[in-house]
């Protein structure tokens, strides 16, 4: 083995190991919304309308008109740049319980009491206490017994801000929404993403996170106590490393 190949694992460790250590005593960094996805799709329009599908222009004045900038337009968000709110409200629970029990005996005897004189013949021969009087007897058993239980229970509240990023060609939204807060030396994140119907979302801009397709809600966060939570990387290669 070449000490390149020894020392190349190391100093993966190490670089890690400083990348770490220069976050002692300093907050979790936020993401800039400026490099997010959600504001690109704000920062761009769609592909312009053809004439053939373009709404017709309005050739009478009126008060009221349906527009979205108007007091009776519709304000759902309906195109890439718009933003509606995605209600996360998970309250899932979950309880199986399986039990098994087999069991089996079995029992074989073979006697030669009587066979031409040959078991008498043969037993003086044999050891002391033998006999072909009983030549075979067999007994076995056996027992299984399982109990599984699993019980689980998951609540999750939450409200997103999430922005249309792209319009399928067959109408359907793609949204992209995150979330950071920060309290102390923690950082929380709240990503979602998702494919979505315009006709699902409601008339205050929101939808349930039960009617986004492609669902994927990411809690979590990164900070000083995320880190105390986690093994320490020599333990986790440890873990994958050791074969028992």
């Amino acid at each position: 083995m070449s000490r390149l190949t020894v020392l190349a694992p190391a100093t993966l460790v190490i670089l890690g190991a400083c990348n770490n250590l220069q976050q002692i005593g300093q907050e979790p960094a936020i993401t800039p919304i400026m490099q997010s996805i959600e504001h690109n799709a704000m920062m761009t329009y769609s592909l312009p309308q053809s004439i053939d599908t373009a709404p017709p222009l309005p050739t009478t004045a009126s008060l009221w008109t349906g527009e979205r900038g108007s007091l009776l337009g519709d304000r759902r968000a309906i195109q890439r740049g718009d933003i509606l709110t995605v209600v996360i409200e998970i309250d899932d629970s979950a309880q199986i319980s399986n039990s098994s029990d087999r069991s089996r005996s079995a029992s074989q005897d073979m006697a030669i009491p009587q066979l031409f004189g040959i078991p008498q013949y043969l037993d003086p021969s044999l050891s002391e206490g033998a006999s072909l009087g009983n030549a075979v007897q067999l007994d076995s058993s056996s027992s299984a017994q399982g109990d599984g239980s699993v019980s689980r229970n998951e609540q999750l509240t939450l409200r997103v801000a999430a922005t249309i990023i792209d319009v399928l060609p067959n109408g359907v939204l793609s949204i992209e929404g995150s979330q950071e807060v920060r309290v102390n030396f923690e950082l929380r994140e709240l990503l979602v993403t998702g494919f979505v119907r315009p006709a699902d979302i409601t008339r205050q801009n929101e939808i349930t996170y039960d009617k986004i397709a492609s669902a994927r809600i990411s809690y979590g966060g990164r900070g000083q106590i995320t880190d105390m939570q986690q093994p320490r990387y020599g333990q986790q290669a440890a873990e994958i490393l050791l074969p028992f």
